[in-house]
């Protein structure tokens, strides 16, 4: 077992905020776990409520290894309520901020779903997802800065521990972190966690394989940070006898508490990002309670570890998991004979379940997100940049990108819904929005279309059946042959299943990966 301890640095003259573990979604779900104080009090350090800062203290030598020592009592205690087994010890190490900040700079640097992440923000604009003039890179470093608390590493197969918060509070997030600990005992979570091709799909067979792979990755992590949340609970809960089985209702508790105002960031976030950084925690919590309390503790953790999900859809709909259902997927035909002499393919995926919740609440806002959720039945896209962009700022810039996307619904009332509230936000993506009424098609066949002209092209948007079809700055005559294409190439029975394969990433799988990697975050944590 590797020790290390490094000595505590001259203070810094920061604020005193405990920043804890990481993991991701997005409603401050963090808030969640306030429901625990009433029975179970947790010191975290708070935000001052004036003005003034403290200067940063740091753990002394003694407290360092006071706080080694627990990590054996606190891995028995996840290993107890998991069921999984401890095979080895943990190597620990506490390290400063200046180190984590560097590891923070590295890992955006390097790390694949970083990568794929950046890449996409153009994809994320076009959608509506991201504002045009929000820069990704500084931001999500100033966040990552403010939220973590300690991480375990499945590289280096070590837990760190952060030498400014002080001990009481950081056993909290080890229990978290060493539950991480005990699954990559269990599955090598190196080869277990991050399935996602990083090329890029060239034709019509390697784009249905990405789809068919597109969400297992962010189903994962949900899984992964589901189990962690679980432990921390009942560690949080154990002296006051409860437990998350036994009191199931502290989840409806902490649903109805409010966020805290100590990340100030976090605040300021996209809800794309915030939903990102929070669906793990609190969406992955909710599917480990209902598995756990259903089918036991076994196929709570060693179960989903062996079986995990594969999509968003099956995270919020547990009972499908438990009934081995998978997430509807709809079929890509090949478009590139009709597309490859103008596009350079750039991102293919799924529009999952946890996807449209955050377009709808984006969009709609919250009524709308609640009604149209339940509702969807699967979503694809697939983007193309222009062969004509050759420098960075034209590739650099939503023209550059044309964008189709195929829902579909349960019903022909929330087809017509959802693409009433796209069709409202289009004002918002987009300057010189003017509806084409001299285009408006009415050739039998061809269901509700409606054009609109834009600066960055057109938008043509249309209803058949159950299936609504955007296309976004292709021509008029590419877009209606889109249109065909895709839903007529869905064909007339049921939506196929998603087979079970591991994923590759849709619109917010490369977000959520990357922040869970990271460590955990303060705002998943009760306060």
């Amino acid at each position: 077992m590797k020790e290390t301890l490094n000595p505590a640095p001259s203070q810094e003259s920061t604020s005193s905020i405990a920043t804890r573990p990481r993991r991701t979604d997005a409603f401050t779900a963090v808030v969640l776990l306030a429901g625990l104080l009433l029975a179970a009090p947790i010191s975290f350090a708070q935000k001052p409520s004036t003005p003034e800062t403290k200067p940063e203290t740091h753990i002394t030598p003694e407290q360092g290894k006071e706080l080694f020592r627990s990590v054996d009592e606190l891995i028995k205690f996840a290993s107890e309520d998991t069921g999984l087994p401890v095979k080895h010890q943990v190597k620990r190490t506490l390290t400063t901020r200046v180190a984590v900040e560097k590891y923070l700079t590295d890992k955006f640097n390097d790390d694949e779903d970083a990568k794929r992440m950046q890449r996409g923000e153009i994809v994320l604009k076009k959608f509506g997802l991201l504002d045009r003039d929000f820069n990704l890179k500084p931001f999500m470093l100033s966040l990552l800065k403010e939220q973590i608390a300690g991480y375990y590493d499945s590289k280096t197969k070590t837990v760190y521990m952060l030498d400014w918060i002080d001990p009481e509070t950081q056993k909290q997030v080890l229990v978290h972190e060493l539950t991480h600990a005990l699954q990559d005992q269990h599955t090598d979570l190196e080869k277990w966690g991050d399935q996602t091709p990083a090329d890029v799909s060239h034709n019509a067979t390697e784009d249905n394989e990405h789809l068919a792979k597109d969400e297992m990755d962010t189903a994962r992590t949900a899984a992964l940070e589901g189990q962690a949340m679980a432990v921390f609970l009942d560690y949080s809960l154990k002296p006051s006898g409860r437990s998350i089985i036994k009191n199931p209702e502290i989840l409806d508790e902490m649903q109805n508490q409010a966020a805290g105002d100590d990340s100030p960031i976090l605040a300021r976030a996209p809800l794309l990002l915030s939903e990102s950084l929070l669906f793990p925690y609190k969406d992955g919590l909710s599917f480990e309670q209902d598995v756990w309390m259903d089918k036991g503790r076994e196929a709570a953790f060693a179960g989903v570890l062996d079986r995990p999900p594969a999509s968003s859809w099956e995270v919020m709909n547990p009972r499908a998991y438990e009934a081995s259902k998978q997430s509807p997927l709809l079929v890509l035909p090949d478009i590139h004979g009709l597309l490859n002499n103008r596009y350079r393919a750039y991102d293919v995926g799924q529009v999952g379940q946890l996807d449209l919740r955050i377009l709808a609440q984006i969009f709609g806002g919250e009524g709308a997100a609640r009604e149209l959720t339940p509702a969807w039945d699967g979503g694809i896209y697939w983007a193309g940049q222009l062969l004509s962009a050759k420098t960075p700022e034209e590739q650099g810039s939503t023209k550059s990108i044309a964008l189709m996307y195929l829902s579909a619904w349960k019903n022909n009332a929330s087809a017509q819904v959802f693409a009433h509230m796209y069709a409202e936000d289009l004002g918002r993506k987009y300057s010189g929005v003017k509806l084409a009424k001299e285009e408006v098609s009415s050739a039998p066949g061809r269901g509700d279309e409606i054009i609109y002209n834009t600066n960055e092209g057109p938008v043509v948007i249309t209803v058949r059946g159950k299936f609504v079809f955007v296309s976004e700055s292709f021509d008029l005559t590419t877009a209606r042959q889109l249109t065909d294409l895709l839903i007529d190439g869905q064909g007339t029975g049921e939506i196929r299943t998603a087979a079970y394969h591991p994923a590759d990433a849709n619109l917010s799988a490369s977000w959520v990966r990357f922040l869970h990697s990271c460590g955990i975050m303060k705002s998943a944590l009760p306060r």
